[in-house]
């Protein structure tokens, strides 16, 4: 049977690139330190007042063109976030009231950086039982709010600004996180194919409660009476936190367990995937993912570089650019994998 696939895809980031070098104008790092612990060069920061769904907006028009569809035959929203406009609602109605669909139903998932492998299942099973016969699928992020300084001007370039040893101080003890992520959105069209075999051919996906504290925001949950208070911005709990080592060895491990779990469902040969798009969190994850699958390195592109680590937007961004360069085509056997706080990972397998 045909399954759900990809028809369309789109990205955007804001404004101008962001130079490593630009970090260190505010805090205690430099190129260097950070290419050689994550493979990033640059990012792309939203201006303040920008929001998740208007990136996102951008990325679906896109999307939309790519596959040749009007906004008005879109059936269902999912929206990928976990940094939307509000504590609450979520970003997905923001997304569709701006796209001039008031009213098609939105779906906010909040699977952070494993978002896109467990939304496939999402959008196949809306296609699948006839709930909806064409699905947007947006990922999309604005985590420069995450970022620990208060001098943008002096990041951006537009001043030169002396930053007090306060300032510079706690930017530097939140650098291990803050260098690592960036702004930006991209978006899939999602429909039944029209080819036999094509289209999503299965997933293998789990969570992990237990490992919630190896990447999360402790401040600003409903635990605290009231959710903020002066001393969780005293003590930096609205800052993510990270146990970096033992992050990178959960996703080291479970990220190859979940492809040959998945390619062992489906009967599928690891060496016949044409491309493992990976989410990209830091490149000597995806290196490790690619030694344990004994794959070359063409399969598994990278492009956290140019971008930084955009969460949930990561995989539909790559893919997008992979489409736009001629080296995915209709046919590809794709290899979706992710890894992200909660903790959720998997892979899921898709015939383009």
């Amino acid at each position: 049977m045909p399954g759900t696939t990809i028809i369309g895809t789109g990205h955007f980031v804001p404004g101008e690139p962001v130079h490593n070098d630009a970090l260190a104008r505010v805090m205690d790092t430099n190129d260097d330190w950070i290419h050689q612990r994550t493979g990033i060069r640059q990012r792309y920061y939203a201006e303040d007042g920008t929001g998740s769904s208007d990136l996102g907006k951008e990325a679906a028009v896109r999307a939309l063109k790519a596959a040749k569809v009007s906004p008005e035959e879109v059936d269902y929203i999912l929206c990928a976030t976990m940094t939307p406009e509000f504590v609450y609602p979520g970003s997905g109605g923001l997304l569709g009231a701006k796209l001039g669909i008031p009213g098609v139903p939105a779906l906010d998932i909040r699977m952070q950086c494993a978002a896109i492998p467990f939304a496939l299942q999402v959008a196949d099973g809306l296609i699948n039982t006839g709930a909806a016969n064409t699905v947007l699928l947006v990922g999309a992020e604005v985590q420069s709010g995450f970022m620990p300084w208060n001098d943008w001007d002096t990041v951006r370039g537009r001043a030169q600004n002396k930053i007090p040893q306060e300032d510079w101080d706690k930017a530097t003890r939140q650098r291990g996180v803050s260098v690592l992520f960036g702004d930006g959105a991209g978006a899939f069209v999602l429909r039944k194919s029209e080819i036999e075999g094509h289209g999503l051919i299965g997933s293998a996906l789990y969570t992990d409660g237990r490992d919630v504290k190896l990447i999360y925001v402790q401040g600003g949950g409903f635990t605290k009476h009231p959710y903020v208070s002066k001393e969780t911005l005293e003590n930096d709990d609205l800052y993510p936190r990270m146990q970096g080592r033992d992050l990178f060895k959960s996703a080291a491990v479970r990220l190859p367990k979940a492809v040959r779990e998945v390619c062992l469902r489906c009967n599928i040969n690891i060496d016949d995937i044409d491309y493992f798009v990976a989410h990209q969190a830091n490149d000597r994850i995806n290196e490790a993912v690619r030694h344990s699958l004994k794959v070359p390195t063409e399969k598994i592109p990278s492009n956290i570089a140019k971008y930084g680590n955009t969460s949930a937007a990561t995989i539909p961004i790559l893919l997008d650019e992979l489409i736009l360069e001629g080296r995915v085509k209709k046919g590809d056997l794709l290899c979706f994998l992710a890894l992200g706080a909660g903790l959720h990972w998997g892979a899921s397998l898709l015939r383009l």
